[in-house]
């Protein structure tokens, strides 16, 4: 059973940077939900004998709706969850582009695939499931729905989004833009209900699989229930990303991208790097110039053009990571910057960098969501993998190296799901994404994630005759 949070959060927003309600939202009864769940399932089967050609037109639609309103859907970003909305508007682009993609690329990766067997004739074609719940995150509240819902709809399935209860009125403008651009009403539904009504909507059998985005506390539950209704399941959870620093790295550009890497989103990525593993013959070279380009960070109004990071999501989020820092400095950690929430209204933490980290620390050892940078010094590349390995999650990674064959070498021994070399981690739909150990299971994103969604259908016929 899913567990109800400590405190039961309403469906209800904030504005983080001041403190300030915003929206409140009344949850569905029990038989709205049922009669969404009917509605979903009957608008699934005729959604799926449309031809892929116009499931196509129909998220090129969507691209279209989300670059006409891009300015204003960025703005309700910024208010209901805090990212600056320089950030917010290239998350509205990133969704538009994906889209696009999707039409582009993704009937390519839905066609038939010819196999050789005990026939001349076997191929596997791929099928929708059907009716798929969609659990997703507040902090990226358009583009973990994009990435999720829209090859599953280019392959024929239903989306039902269970959103964060915080980004609602996000919730609500991404199924206002899925019907102004011609997805018919009951194929991509937003459903108002809370954590303990989702156990039934995940226990209907007219639900076939559950795509969720979150922590591994909640993959592990939503697993457990999906699993003993035999509900395929695809969970993109946390982690706690390494970002090496090897001694033949070009610094001036692993500096700069470190910061961005790490503070992208006011730090509130599962894939940020968090984890900096520096070897110690360039660590006196690396830390001062990594925390002198945090110090310049801009902190302030979201909504400004110049700030670069801005509140965290909640104050319970800020609570917890400032938790994180001082337990982890009270077990011998240095604060090189930064260090604690600024005062003042809103949900704000100063950009930190703590040096001496040590695996036996909480932002080492556990997932670090804010502006919170962990350094690292290691001896040599083994001992930066073991350390890098060290770790519960197993998401994505950085690897700095001038050399880019042992790049790829040391990528190998990362148990990961990703590893970029001299570049930044980041999703491109065109691209497998997902994790391993406690960063969950199965891919979104790519011909990979496209068929997590899709009954992989093996179809054999008997041999021509005579051949």
């Amino acid at each position: 059973m899913i567990s109800v949070p400590p405190i039961a959060r309403p469906l209800a927003s904030v504005n983080p940077a001041t403190g300030e309600p915003l929206e409140a939202f009344t949850p569905l009864d029990a038989g709205q939900v049922a009669a969404a769940i009917a509605a979903a399932d009957r608008a699934q089967r005729d959604w799926a004998r449309e031809p892929l050609p116009a499931r196509a037109d129909r998220l090129r639609g969507v691209a279209a709706e989300l670059r006409l309103e891009a300015e204003r859907l960025a703005l309700v970003i910024t208010r209901e969850m805090g990212k600056p909305l320089a950030e917010a508007r290239a998350e509205i682009e990133k969704c538009a582009a994906a889209c696009v993609t999707f039409a582009e690329q993704g009937p390519g990766w839905l066609a038939d695939v010819a196999l050789a067997s005990d026939s001349d004739r076997s191929f596997v074609a791929f099928a929708p499931l059907g009716v798929v719940l969609a659990i997703m995150p507040w902090n990226y509240p358009f583009w973990q729905v994009v990435r999720a819902a829209g090859p599953a709809l280019l392959g024929g399935n239903a989306i039902l989004l269970k959103h964060a209860p915080s980004v609602t009125r996000c919730a609500l403008e991404i199924e206002a833009v899925m019907e102004r651009a011609g997805v018919p009403p009951g194929v991509f539904t937003t459903l108002l209900i809370t954590e303990p009504q989702t156990e039934s909507v995940i226990a209907d059998p007219r639900v076939r699989a559950v795509t969720l985005t979150g922590s591994d506390r909640a993959g592990a539950q939503v697993a457990a229930l999906a699993g003993r209704h035999l509900k395929k399941t695809v969970l993109e959870l946390g982690g706690s990303d390494v970002f090496i620093v090897l001694e033949d790295a070009d610094l001036d550009q692993a500096v700069a991208t470190g910061v961005r890497a790490r503070f992208q989103n006011t730090g509130q990525t599962c894939i940020a790097a968090k984890r900096f593993l520096v070897v110690d013959s360039v660590a006196d070279r690396f830390e001062p110039r990594f925390r002198d380009a945090v110090l310049a960070l801009r902190v302030g109004d979201p909504t400004l053009a110049s700030t670069e990071i801005g509140p965290l999501a909640r104050s319970d989020l800020r609570d917890g990571l400032d938790r994180q820092v001082r337990e982890s400095v009270a077990r011998g950690a240095t604060v090189r910057c930064g260090g604690g929430p600024l005062e003042g209204a809103g949900f704000f933490y100063q950009p930190t960098v703590l040096g001496d980290v040590t695996e036996a620390m909480a932002v080492f050892r556990e997932e670090t969501f804010g502006p919170v940078a962990a350094v690292t010094r290691v001896r040599d590349e083994d001992e930066a993998i073991r350390l890098a390995n060290a770790s519960p999650y197993g998401l994505g990674g950085n690897v700095w190296t001038r050399d880019l064959e042992r790049g790829a070498r040391v990528a190998r021994r990362l148990e990961t799901g990703g590893v970029f070399v001299n570049g930044m981690t980041h999703s491109d739909p065109r691209i497998p994404f997902g994790g391993v150990k406690r960063s969950g299971y199965g891919r979104e994103l790519s011909q990979f994630g496209i068929h997590e969604l899709m009954n992989v259908q093996t179809i054999w016929l008997p041999p021509t005759p005579g051949v």
